[in-house]
């Protein structure tokens, strides 16, 4: 079952506690820790808080979960964002999807091939559509199986390459950071583990998500 926090006005604190308490977790386990880390810009305060926080930045490699196919430093790239709010202020050993490759399925290949067999730490947020990382309602992503990285087609004016669910369903822990504005209705049908969303379909095992509250109607069913 998913552990629910309802953070409220501490929420990107929150969020980076959850973080690196999951992240301390890993490397007091093994001798590197690996993070997976999602788009848009929900939970850049926290990443912002995460990168003040006092870990062997040095020991953790950073994935990326989905990008969108554009040029580099393109401000629609989600790596843009992950590069101002953490990367650019932490050791970590980066490892970038290859969007800008002229052969995207052969890189989404070569990207998978540097995967560890089991994330430590994957942070995920939600769509009001439901989706996850870029795993999108009705694409034929969503049923690809055989791969761990996958590109979608077109979505709100890109194409993306994103982890399918044999990655997420791998991780040691999930980190949801998903703010209830807009999206109270699919939060609760993510906890829930409604099959009918992309979200719905991640294993809940190990998975916690914090929440700011905002426009909370009634407290989740949890």
């Amino acid at each position: 079952m998913m552990r629910v926090i309802e953070a409220g006005g501490d929420f990107a604190h929150a969020a980076a506690a959850a973080l690196a308490d999951a992240l301390r977790g890993a490397l007091d386990a093994r001798e590197r820790a690996s993070l997976a880390l999602s788009g848009g810009r929900t939970p850049w305060p926290a990443f912002r808080e995460l990168a003040k926080t006092d870990l062997d930045w040095a020991r953790v490699d950073v994935y990326q979960v989905d990008e969108r196919v554009a040029p580099a430093d393109d401000p629609a790239r989600n790596l843009t964002g992950l590069t101002d709010a953490l990367l650019a202020h932490v050791p970590a050993r980066v490892h970038p999807m290859p969007v800008e490759a002229a052969d995207l399925n052969a890189a989404a290949r070569e990207y998978e091939a540097i995967l560890p067999n089991a994330l430590d730490v994957v942070h995920l947020g939600l769509g009001d559509d439901g989706h996850t990382a870029s795993l999108i309602p009705g694409d034929p992503v969503l049923d690809v199986v055989d791969r761990r990285v996958a590109l979608t087609g077109p979505y709100r004016g890109y194409r993306r390459m994103t982890m399918t669910y044999s990655t997420l369903e791998h991780a040691r822990a999930i980190c949801w950071i998903v703010s209830r504005a807009g999206k109270a209705s699919m939060i609760e049908r993510l906890v829930e583990g409604d099959p009918t969303i992309p979200a719905g379909r991640v294993p809940q095992n190990g998975a916690i998500l914090i929440s700011d509250g905002a426009s909370r109607r009634r407290p989740f069913g949890v």
